[in-house]
């Protein structure tokens, strides 16, 4: 890894010539580096510049609001795991921050940074979909306003621009009868990355009626895959026994999981399906205690 230099910016203002530059020099944006750092020691990157976003208040701090949840996208794993209140709101959303790496990454690793390292299997990246996220994203030119799923285009490329980077997260704030929630298969127990993970998101009615629902699935694909036809099959349900064993039978049949050391492709198949009846039941059962 060659001589790079580093710029930590203290504010949105002082980060735009920053960006300018970035346009011409070969920069990477910094929100906790823990694949960054990685890529570059093994010649995957090589940026000239790293620009750091963690010295900037509107991306490493986070607001629960009566409508709206707003999350900085470098606010570490582990703050978002000591929250109470993101516990008791996202649980979903949480529980795929949480499972990023060790202790010691947990204390780096951060929301903005799982979503643009743009791998199929991002642990947070399924969850803070099915929440409803929202990027907030900031430039050179200004800002705009993205849903997460349009952020990662292919494996380790996003729709970003060069000048640009994830400023903060907005996720609606769950209704009465909402929940969410998140699970994964690994190898082993921790500090794996997903053979298939799912994210569940499920609004209930006063009868235990499924009113709502999103699905999606990571790791059986490029990007995520946001499971349309397995939502459509819950609405207007009890979400029986019958009904979670179709929508894992239509979840397996989806994407086109790869074959690797943790697993063939059969076998993602066969867990997606697994997967996805669990945690809609978990996300049930949370929305239902919300009623």
């Amino acid at each position: 890894m060659g001589s790079v230099q580093y710029y930590a910016p203290q504010s949105l203002e002082e980060a735009v010539p920053l960006l300018k530059e970035a346009r011409e020099i070969p920069s990477r944006i910094l929100a906790g580096g823990t694949d960054l750092l990685v890529q570059m020691r093994a010649g995957v990157r090589t940026p000239e510049r790293l620009i750091d976003i963690k010295k900037i208040p509107e991306t490493t701090g986070f607001e629960i609001g009566v409508d709206e949840i707003r999350l900085g996208a470098a606010v570490p794993s582990a703050v978002i795991d000591e929250s109470p209140e993101l516990h008791q709101q996202l649980p979903g959303v949480v529980e795929g921050m949480e499972l990023i790496g060790s202790t010691q990454v947990q204390g780096r690793a951060t929301p903005g940074g799982n979503l643009c390292n743009s791998s199929p299997a991002g642990d947070g990246v399924p969850a803070m979909i099915s929440a409803g996220g929202q990027c907030v994203i900031f430039g050179a030119n200004g800002s705009r306003t993205i849903p997460v799923e349009e952020v990662c285009t292919a494996p380790g490329l996003t729709s970003l621009a060069e000048d640009e980077f994830i400023q903060e997260f907005r996720f609606p704030a769950p209704k009465p009868g909402q929940a969410d929630a998140y699970l994964r298969f690994t190898p082993r127990n921790e500090m794996d990355i997903a053979v298939v993970g799912v994210a569940a998101n499920i609004t209930l009615d006063a009868s235990g009626t499924c009113i709502a629902a999103k699905i999606v699935l990571g790791a059986i694909a490029p990007t995520t895959v946001i499971a349309t036809e397995v939502a459509e099959l819950l609405v207007g349900t009890k979400l029986d026994e019958a009904t979670l064993a179709k929508a894992g039978e239509v979840a397996s049949g989806l994407g086109k999981p790869i074959s690797d050391k943790r697993g063939t492709a059969e076998f993602r198949h066969r867990i997606a399906g697994v997967l996805t009846r669990r945690v809609i039941k978990i996300a049930a059962t949370r929305a239902g205690e919300r009623l």
